[in-house]
């Protein structure tokens, strides 16, 4: 196209966008549009395991109850949820690690900007890790399991784990140690405790209403035009809350 003719269609172009009126609406009341409307969620529902087998799911119900027991404050990491939350991230994406780069070479001592540098998925970690476990303590406590163990034996298992003290079978390699398990499955647990119920943990928003998290509310300006006071309003998950209809939170 000659330079003179595209400069010409440019021209048209503009003139017509900034000519056209500029269209507007005033929002009062209810919100003229459903949460989620645009790019909903997938809502993790309780019921079912997707990549969990019955074995595994007792003993990291086990585990999640050590790493954050009940007290006053929250319900333990079982009932908040947090193994629900590992079986979906398991059953998804992350537990394959499909959207990350997977091919070696892999650095036996990795510094931490290079980010992982093992050729075991989350999948293959969880179910290598907990049947090493099994096997462990089979061995070592008269064929029990570990959610079988007495929660001060359970404890002791689980420091000796994080400090390396603890050698569970088959997990010696630079690749998958016990003490890299262990902290995959801490590190999932607080992830499953905080995260957005919509993701299966942190149930009935337990951990956000201890810790005072207002959640995904979308409109904060009432709240900056008064600091200091305190913040008083429920919790809002992406999926919305219970008793919300829809109103402005």
């Amino acid at each position: 196209m000659p330079v003179s003719s595209r400069r010409q269609l440019l021209s048209a172009t503009a003139l017509v966008a900034f000519s056209a009126p500029a269209l507007g609406r005033s929002i009062t009341g209810r919100m003229p549009w459903k949460p989620n409307e645009a790019y909903p969620p997938e809502l993790a529902r309780p019921g079912g395991w997707y990549f969990l087998n019955p074995a595994e799911v007792a003993t990291l119900e086990a585990i999640t109850s050590r790493l954050i027991p009940a007290d006053d404050l929250s319900p333990s990491g079982k009932d908040a949820g947090c193994v629900v939350f590992i079986d979906r991230q398991l059953a998804g994406p992350y537990g394959t690690y499909e959207w990350l780069y997977m091919q070696p070479p892999f650095s036996d001592n990795p510094l931490p900007t290079q980010g992982i540098q093992s050729p075991l998925t989350p999948q293959q970690q969880y179910r290598l890790g907990l049947a090493a476990l099994a096997t462990h303590c089979r061995d070592s406590f008269g064929g029990k399991t570990f959610e079988q163990l007495a929660e001060a034996d359970q404890v002791k298992l689980l420091q000796g784990m994080e400090k390396g003290e603890v050698k569970l079978p088959g997990l010696n390699a630079p690749r998958q140690t016990t003490t890299m398990l262990f902290n995959l499955i801490l590190q999932n647990t607080m992830e499953g405790f905080f995260a957005d119920p919509v993701y299966g943990g942190n149930k009935d928003m337990c951990s956000w209403k201890m810790i005072g998290f207002p959640g995904v509310r979308y409109d904060f300006r009432d709240v900056l035009d008064n600091p200091g006071k305190p913040y008083t309003k429920p919790p809002v998950s992406i999926m919305g809350r219970p008793d919300w209809n829809g109103k402005p939170a």
